[in-house]
């Protein structure tokens, strides 16, 4: 029996009991349908509801209403001790605690007889699945290991450097462990080399001196830059070589024939990569649509390697591909999810070669928008192998020997079709932040040669645009199959955050005014109004730190930045494990014939799945970006003194962080250089205050900096800033930052005879460190 008020409207009791009943499944309208209640109702729900959030009693994510700060059924956690009866405490990895509070704890429950993979201990990172719990002892959920993701790190990671005496000193690769080496004894050395990266055991820690260590494995030589990417390898422990059964299995694979295939070998298809992609995993054709019901319309073809054929599920080669989750690009390496026989070879779409496919055909109105697509398990054969500058410069009347003949017949029905999806992208009006992407160029011998920010071309635009159709497609088709699937999804940013950003662009006297659901379009007003103005780069980069990380999930709540209510990866199988269970997914819902998803495959075990690739991902991108950060270390090593421009990039009560602007380095300037006052940490601002001069540097602000240090295997840079900070007109508040955010600055170079009070001084040295990056949202 539902209960109601009088008025037959539910009571607010009812309405959490009915939430808290069905955590992170039910929305509005499954609400109003339960209760019964009409449109008219719906503005009342919609504002109890709204009520009930800022109480904290409920809360949002994406669509879904759920109670405040709860997990889903299956976290990645950190186990961090043991309870008064020893059993095991893990905390989520993920975890906002400002937004969300205090990490819940989870109990975990270990069998007699653990399963393999799933012994776990202090310090480990594990898979976990979750229930939550009755009980009133600061415990809120049970859990149970599905799989220990990263064991307890007991070694150091580090290039060891020889000392006379036949010793050495190990330099740590960790950049919060820059400048503390350890002391490694002529015995304990291992045979390592100068120069070589190894894994040391801490053996002794005293109260002054180095501590020591003992070498346990050299890793490899890191004589040249050209290694660098080693370190990242080694430090996050990704998975270099193929177990011997995956490549048995990938030398044994034989081309794709017709057999249980359309042949489409006739369709004139074309990749459009990066000039430096070694993979072609997917091709694009667009024609006129001939039906005269579809006037001025097109069809677009989007034909993606069939991987799926040759990585079956429960094998060797499936095995490997989800433990490594993605592909991982380094300046001078990829680390491929699958071996380069089946990634390089059988599942490239190179010219001229018969490849198997999984297509999709999609009718494109004269608005833009997709009418109707149908999916299709092909043969086809690449017509041309086309790098982004080469098909603009094309389009824009300077076409080569290859493009001159694909110019009519190919190159321009596909702007054509790509100008008509623009039409209905700008009417989507996704989130659209304009942040420059740099890429490292290396010389021959792996040392860095310059650093660019390629141009970002309407051939780049029209292959995402495509490719974002495709993956619309297949999220819907297998959501009208009902069949579980891998979803990429976004959140909508937390109204703490929204809160922030507003009182943010106060400061900046730029309005941000929310009424109703919160939509991207909202930020792009304010993005837009910042075009052209200097603090453009500041504004976008506080946008970006407004919003929630995208990640993989076996539920659905939407992708906010896209602004798409379903979205799913389907058009990277060969470096993305989520586009192959999606491409296993739709073999499945459309008898298209071998490597279909099993039937053992449900929410529950793609739940895991998407829980454990999300973390690899993660795992990637930190990896990535160190190894950008060591290699431009290196590159400045031996500039030392000398001055640069940047812009401010971050800012914590430890200091500024400096991007420079010509190599995107990022360096520290510890707060205490920065002069002889305090200074305070504002918050809304994002900036550091003088509280005597009322100088403030802010998030975003074109600074001259001074190179003091560079740490190039820790990927360390530390600055000295020569700008002054921007005064604040008096009778403005000066700072606006949190109780005990002040910080002192010691004596600059500019001003050595000045020094701070004695009485004046904190204790203790502020940690320097990389500041927390806004969360980040992809496609």
């Amino acid at each position: 029996m539902k209960r109601k008020h009088d008025n037959g409207f539910p009571s607010r009791d009812a309405i959490v009991a009915f939430i808290r009943a069905n955590p992170g499944k039910i929305g509005t309208r499954e609400i109003a349908r339960e209760f019964g209640l009409k449109n008219a109702d719906r503005v009342e729900l919609k504002r109890i509801l709204r009520e009930l959030a800022d109480e904290g009693t409920v809360a949002k994510r994406g669509r879904k209403i759920h109670e405040p700060a709860t997990l889903p059924p299956t976290v990645v956690a950190d186990i961090t001790g043991r309870d008064t009866d020893g059993e095991l405490l893990a905390t989520p990895t993920e975890w906002d605690t400002e937004e969300s509070g205090p990490a819940p704890k989870i109990r975990i429950h270990v069998p007699r007889r653990p399963q393999p993979g799933t012994a776990a201990g202090v310090g480990d990172r594990a898979l976990m699945r979750i229930e939550k719990l009755d009980e009133g002892d600061g415990v809120l959920y049970r859990g149970r290991v599905i799989k220990v993701i990263d064991h307890a790190r007991t070694r150091l990671l580090g290039i060891f450097r020889q000392t006379p005496g036949g010793g050495g000193r190990l330099v740590p690769v960790d950049k919060k462990q820059a400048g503390r080496e350890l002391n490694i004894a002529p015995s304990d050395t291992g045979g390592a080399e100068d120069g070589d990266l190894v894994s040391v055991d801490l053996v002794r820690t005293r109260g002054y001196g180095l501590a020591s260590g003992k070498v346990k494995e050299r890793l490899g030589s890191l004589s040249s830059e050209k290694a660098i990417s080693l370190i990242a390898i080694h430090a996050h422990e990704i998975p270099q070589a193929f177990s011997p059964s995956a490549v048995r299995e990938a030398e044994a694979a034989q081309p794709a024939t017709l057999k249980g295939r359309e042949d489409c070998r006739e369709l004139p298809l074309v990749t459009i990569d990066p000039p430096d992609a070694k993979d072609h995993d997917d091709a694009v054709h667009a024609a006129p649509d001939p039906d005269p019901n579809n006037k001025g319309g097109y069809i677009v073809h989007v034909a993606i390697a069939d991987v799926a054929f040759y990585v079956r599920p429960g094998s060797a080669l499936d095995r490997d591909a989800l433990t490594r989750g993605n592909s991982v690009y380094f300046p001078d390496r990829v680390v491929p999810m699958l071996p380069e026989r089946i990634s390089n070879d059988l599942c490239s779409l190179v010219p001229g070669e018969a490849r198997g496919a999984l297509a999709v055909r999609m009718v494109i109105g004269p608005d833009g928008r997709k009418r109707s697509h149908s999916f299709h398990r092909v043969l086809m054969r690449s017509a041309a192998k086309l790098n982004y500058a080469q098909a603009q410069a094309a389009i824009d009347g300077r076409p080569d020997d290859l493009t001159g003949p694909l110019l009519e017949p190919i190159l321009k029905p596909l702007y054509t079709a790509y100008a008509l999806v623009k039409l209905a992208r700008d009417e989507r009006d996704p989130l659209d932040l304009d942040l420059p992407e740099r890429k490292i160029l290396l010389k021959p011998d792996g040392t860095v040669d310059r650093v660019i920010v390629p141009e970002r071309l309407d051939a780049h635009r029209l292959i995402e645009e495509f490719m974002i159709l495709a993956n619309v497609a297949a999220a819907e088709m297998l959501e009208k199959k009902a069949l579980p699937l891998i979803y990429r999804v976004h959140d909508e940013p937390s109204q703490e955050k929204v809160h922030n950003l507003q009182e943010f662009l106060k400061t900046l006297d730029l309005p941000f005014t929310k009424s109703g659901a919160l939509r991207p379009s909202l930020f792009n007003r304010v993005l837009g109004q910042v075009r052209g103005e200097d603090y453009e780069p500041l504004v976008n980069e506080v946008v970006l730190r407004s919003q929630a990380q995208a990640e993989y999930s076996a539920e659905n709540y939407g992708h906010f930045g896209l602004n798409l209510r379903r979205y799913a990866h389907f058009t990277s199988p060969i470096r993305r494990y989520a586009d192959l269970i999606v491409h296993r997914a739709l073999i499945r819902a459309l008898g298209l014939g071998e490597g279909a998803l099993p039937e053992t495959e449900t929410l529950e075990t793609l739940s895991e799945v998407a829980a454990q690739i999300s973390v690899t991902e993660r795992r990637a991108m930190k990896a990535e970006r160190e190894t950008a950060d060591r290699l431009i270390a290196h590159f400045l090593a031996d500039r030392i003194g000398a001055t640069f421009q940047g812009r401010i990039s971050g800012v914590t009560r430890a200091g500024l962080f400096v991007k420079l602007s010509d190599t995107g380095a990022d360096g520290l300037i510890p707060i205490r250089t920065l002069g002889t006052e305090y200074f305070n940490y504002d918050e809304t601002r994002h900036a550091l205050v003088g509280s005597r001069s009322g100088a403030m540097h802010r998030l975003g602000d074109v600074v001259d900096v001074r190179l003091v240090e560079a740490a190039p295997v820790a990927g360390a840079l530390r600055f000295e800033l020569l700008s002054e900070g921007q005064v604040i007109p008096r009778g403005r508040k000066r700072d606006g930052g949190r109780e005990g955010s002040r910080a002192q600055a010691t004596p600059s170079k500019a001003h050595p005879g000045r020094s701070p009070r004695k009485k004046d001084r904190k204790p203790g040295k502020p940690k320097p460190g990389k500041p927390k990056k806004g969360k980040s949202w992809k496609r």
